[in-house]
């Protein structure tokens, strides 16, 4: 009875003493931000006191110092983002330019997925075959296409001569699903440690397989993310995607790659451990962004995932605005059905810390940012036409222009891509990323209304 009392009494003393040191922190918590608030109180009400003898009270100058505090702001926030996309990029790239890497050559199976791609899947099976890889097979599933494409599939069956040898061409046809269950099918069927997941009208740089393998060799690397080049330019909005693509997307990837921590794997190009799909569920079709689900579900797992800016896929990109913006629309809410779908991460970063680092770069990327972007062209017009600040207007241009002539320069010189594309950054954020912005706001309402919509499909033209 003594040693029941004795233990009870040691119970009941440990489990005061962890809630005294709660309500120890509490208190300590508490009494920081009193004073944490206290003070940046008085900084905010003696800069009030200090300026306020010299504040014209009007509705005029209010305008006015919104207009210059507005701009101030708007240009600080898109100057620090890019500064920071721009260093870290700049540090991938000196790390991947000097660092040695082991050969590494893992047999790979590369999946090709298509739904009425007819037009351009013997171009991209062909394609394939020109790999400067000797290890690899290609499995093609047909996800249920009405148009020619099985038939231009049955055709490549079989084994087809390569760069090194014969290349094993498989074909799974199935029931209409979707490109995850289309997907997941060719990786259920592969026998391979490394499966490649492309698009169907893809077309993969002879380099691509060697080049992405090699970064397997580190176990900590669950995928590797390709580079996506638009293939059907000279024309003035695939040009102006194919300079998106190369500023907007691969700058960001660099820079995220620097950390291991790739957002989006690319639907056009990605590579992945074969055991890792299977670790975190496959890919799902829930969502209207299948791959940025995937990399999210592999990054919360506490994998890395590394970008190889020499595995390219060239891609056919919409060429009238109508397809651009439905293609926008699908990728905003896609990626926004992902964000909600992963939402604990946003609000718990003691479960990857790089998945809710990740996925408040995403958020801000398809909510905040163009918001502010739309807000802040609006503003200054508004003010520009009614309070006659056209000046302001000028320099705000000039200065964005300005800015992305510089990154436009940087980027196409380390891809070392066409340099006619640089005169397109001067209409670059004004005409087209407003434009998508716009775009991105309307998915987000109706996203956000829980209103339905379809895949669609971009009509492919079969561009060389």
């Amino acid at each position: 009875m003594a040693v029941r009392n004795r233990i009870r009494a040691t119970n009941i003393t440990v489990k005061n003493t962890e809630a005294t040191g709660v309500e120890e922190d509490k208190k300590k918590k508490i009494t920081r931000s009193l004073i944490i608030s206290g003070i940046l109180s008085a900084i905010l009400i003696t800069v009030i006191v200090l300026t306020l003898p010299y504040t014209v009270l009007s509705i005029g100058s209010l305008i006015e110092y919104a207009t210059m505090i507005s701009l101030l702001l708007f240009l600080l926030i898109l100057i620090l983002r890019y500064f920071a996309l721009l260093g870290l990029a700049y540090l991938y790239i000196s790390n991947y330019t000097f660092a040695r890497r082991p050969e590494y050559t893992p047999f790979i199976s590369v999946i090709v997925p298509v739904y009425n791609e007819g037009v351009l899947l013997r171009d991209a099976v062909l394609s394939l075959l020109e790999l400067d890889y000797s290890n690899y097979e290609i499995v093609i599933v047909n996800d249920g296409s009405t148009d020619n494409t099985y038939d231009v599939a049955k055709e490549l069956v079989g084994y087809q001569k390569g760069v090194y040898g014969d290349i094993k061409v498989s074909l799974i046809s199935k029931p209409n699903g979707g490109k995850a269950r289309a997907l997941n099918a060719g990786i259920s069927y592969a026998k391979s440690e490394i499966v490649l997941c492309m698009d169907g009208d893809s077309q993969l740089s002879k380099e691509t397989l060697r080049l992405a393998a090699r970064h397997f060799a580190d176990p900590k690397i669950g995928a590797v993310a390709g580079n996506v080049k638009v293939l059907n330019r000279k024309k003035f909005f695939t040009d102006l995607q194919a300079l998106e693509y190369i500023e907007g997307l691969n700058m960001a990837r660099a820079a995220q790659s620097f950390l291991k921590l790739v957002n989006i794997i690319p639907g056009p190009i990605g590579l992945f451990r074969k055991r890792v799909i299977e670790e975190v569920g496959y890919y799902s079709s829930d969502t209207f962004a299948e791959d940025a689900d995937l990399t999210l579900k592999i990054l919360a797992k506490g994998w890395k995932i590394y970008y190889e800016p020499m595995a390219i896929a060239l891609t056919e990109a919409p060429v009238h605005l109508l397809q651009l913006l439905k293609q926008r629309y699908r990728w905003t809410r896609g990626i926004l059905q992902a964000i909600r779908k992963h939402k604990k991460m946003l609000y718990n970063p003691t479960i990857n810390f790089g998945d809710t680092f990740i996925l408040w770069t995403m958020f801000y990327e398809a909510l905040i940012w163009p918001t502010m972007n739309i807000f802040a062209n609006f503003f200054f017009i508004f003010v520009s036409v009614f309070y006659g600040y056209t000046s302001l207007i000028f320099f705000w241009w000039s200065f964005l222009a300005l800015l992305d002539l510089t990154t436009a320069l940087y980027c196409i010189a380390v891809e070392d891509e066409e340099m006619r594309l640089v005169p397109y950054a001067l209409i670059y954020r004004l005409v087209f990323v407003f434009a998508i912005d716009i775009c991105k706001m309307m998915s987000t309402i109706e996203e956000f209304l829980g209103l339905d919509m379809n895949w669609g499909k971009l009509q492919r033209l079969g561009s060389s």
